[in-house]
């Protein structure tokens, strides 16, 4: 309009930094980072951050390189999600449950310039860079992170005499640095691999504006008040954090850091430090809802707990809550910073019986504040399908809060952004509501003699039974029926329950076709961030052959 301009006065790139510079200033004295003994205030942080930026900028790293880090829940981890973009650079966080091998592979394909190591994974990142040198690569400069509460008990600690350490770094750094903010917010802020598996890694890269927006998004979706409690159950690591490393920030909270999840550190941890806010995949609920007594304690307020990664049964989320937790339902993918949806709860929905309420919480939800819009289309077609609750399609996003793309890999990029959506490979349904519901990853859907079957609908009702801990369903070949629903379960301990049993109690509350016609009792084999490995039951149930002969066989 007339008499208008783009100015430096009313246009500021976003960047979560921002946080971290007002929260310096309001919540100054006020603890931002717990780990056992050692404590830190948002002052002390910040100054750590600039810190660490100073002195990557002495260490040569400039505007765009990538700075990796292979470490657990640890205070280091909250510290580098801004000292690394203070410096300008991009931060790619590793998975710690990756090899020296898979390591080599990720680090040569984002060009990593410095690898942050824990001790407790030095041997992998040392393997690493062994491969990269022995290949002729590049190999980035390792720094140690040590364990910190080694120096805050004894006040000593042992050096390293053959590499930097993180608080060398941090001691090497300037507190006056010019912190570096992004001249465009588009301009990436981290790099997040999916996998590295194959010879072409998918690196899905972040922007400063997408991460500052899915931070708010986050504290909302989260219900988040002032100087919340947030206790690390979900690694740090898995998409930044959920953008929650940066959320906590924004609103002076406290990090309560824990490198190994269980559930005895879990219900300490809640009590000691009277934590608010939680997040974690539906495997830590599981060792939440199957603790010990000796292991629970009671909850000294609300605890609210936001779950997403895998979709989470109805009936554990209903356990949860009987403890005495708030659930929240999230759904999303690396490509959308994690969480792009909410199941937000209507009021019309407490007069529901409990069992109904959770089942209700168990579907993925809306589209959070970050995200424009999502629907359910035909792949095929592209064709927006009816919202009526049944007519499956592929989930998709569109907005603010989706990937820039996938690093060094435009074919994929494009592919993925194909008429002008980012495509899931989830399948669900839209309810009449407008909430969706998964019902698959397009890959693990099972095609039973002509009928589809949701693993997750299966997985759903086996959760019901009251012996079973975990249990994941897969595609078994069949020369009659093409394929049948296997199901890997874990029985929970002490309990007994036979094959047989089961596929009964299935049969009993499922179409026929949909039960599984094979159980096989064994440990779940998982990712770090807590899904279950499909791809290693595919094989094995392919191992376990045909059922029936082609031609006679009945379900």
């Amino acid at each position: 309009m007339e008499g208008t301009i783009r100015s430096p006065a009313n246009y500021v790139p976003l960047t979560p930094i921002s946080f971290l510079n007002r929260s310096a200033v309001v919540y100054a004295d006020r603890i931002s980072v717990v780990y056992g003994p050692v404590k830190y205030t948002w002052r002390q942080t910040r100054d750590r951050c600039v810190r660490v930026a100073s002195a990557l900028s002495q260490l040569g790293i400039s505007t765009g390189d990538v700075v990796s880090v292979l470490a657990p829940n640890v205070p280091a981890m909250v510290e580098l999600h801004f000292g690394v973009p203070m410096a300008g650079a991009v931060i790619c966080t590793l998975n710690i449950r990756h090899d020296s091998a898979l390591i080599a592979v990720l680090l040569r394909h984002s060009g990593t310039k410095v690898l942050f190591a824990d001790h407790q994974f030095l041997h992998i990142a040392q393997g690493a860079c062994e491969i990269l040198s022995k290949k002729g690569d590049k190999v980035p400069v390792l720094i140690l992170i040590q364990e910190p509460l080694a120096q805050s008990v004894s006040g000593k600690k042992k050096r390293s005499h053959d590499m930097m350490e993180y608080e060398d770094v941090v001691a090497m750094g300037k507190s006056d640095f010019q912190v570096k903010k992004p001249n465009d917010d588009c301009d990436a802020i981290s790099l997040n691999y999916t996998s590295g598996t194959t010879s072409s890694p998918k690196g899905v890269v972040y922007s400063h504006r997408g991460a500052y927006l899915n931070s708010l998004a986050a504290i909302l979706l989260n219900e988040m008040q002032s100087s919340p409690i947030f206790l690390w159950t979900s690694p740090m690591f898995h998409c930044n954090g959920w953008c929650l490393l940066w959320g906590v920030t924004a609103i002076g909270g406290t990090n309560v850091c824990l490198r190994n999840v269980n559930a005895k550190d879990i219900f300490d941890n809640i009590s000691q430090h009277k934590v608010t806010n939680m997040a974690g995949a539906p495997t830590v609920l599981n060792m939440i809802i199957n603790a010990t007594e000796s292991e629970q304690k009671p909850l000294p307020g609300k605890v609210s707990f936001i779950t997403g990664a895998a979709p989470p049964p109805a009936q554990v989320i209903y356990k949860m809550e009987e403890l005495g937790f708030f659930m929240i339902h999230s759904y999303g993918l690396t490509e959308t910073y994690g969480p792009g949806t909410i199941c937000t709860w209507k009021p019309e929905w407490d007069s529901l019986p409990k069992d109904e309420q959770a089942i209700m919480k168990a579907r993925q939800g809306v589209n959070h504040l970050g995200i424009e819009e999502i629907q359910v289309k035909d792949p095929v077609t592209m064709r927006t399908l009816p919202a009526d609750g049944v007519t499956m399609g592929e989930v998709v996003f569109r907005g603010n809060t989706v990937m820039k793309g996938y690093f060094k890999n435009p074919e994929a990029t494009k592919e993925a952004f194909k008429g002008g959506w980012f495509w899931s490979g989830d399948l669900g349904v839209q309810h009449p509501d407008g909430y969706i519901e998964l019902k698959d990853r397009s890959k693990d859907i099972i095609i039973s003699g002509g009928e589809n079957i949701s693993s997750i609908e299966v997985e759903s009702t086996l959760f019901t039974h009251p012996c079973v801990l975990e249990a994941a369903v897969v595609a078994r070949p069949d020369e009659h029926w093409g394929e049948t629903a296997c199901a890997f379960v874990k029985l929970k301990e002490g309990s007994k329950a036979s094959e047989e049993e089961l596929i009964s109690y299935c049969r009993d509350r499922l179409p026929h076709y949909m039960a599984p016609r094979s159980i096989v009792f064994e440990d779940l084999p998982k990712t770090s961030t807590g899904k279950v490995q499909k791809v290693v039951l595919r094989t094995k149930a392919k191992a376990l052959g045909s059922l029936s002969k082609k031609g006679r066989s009945k379900l």
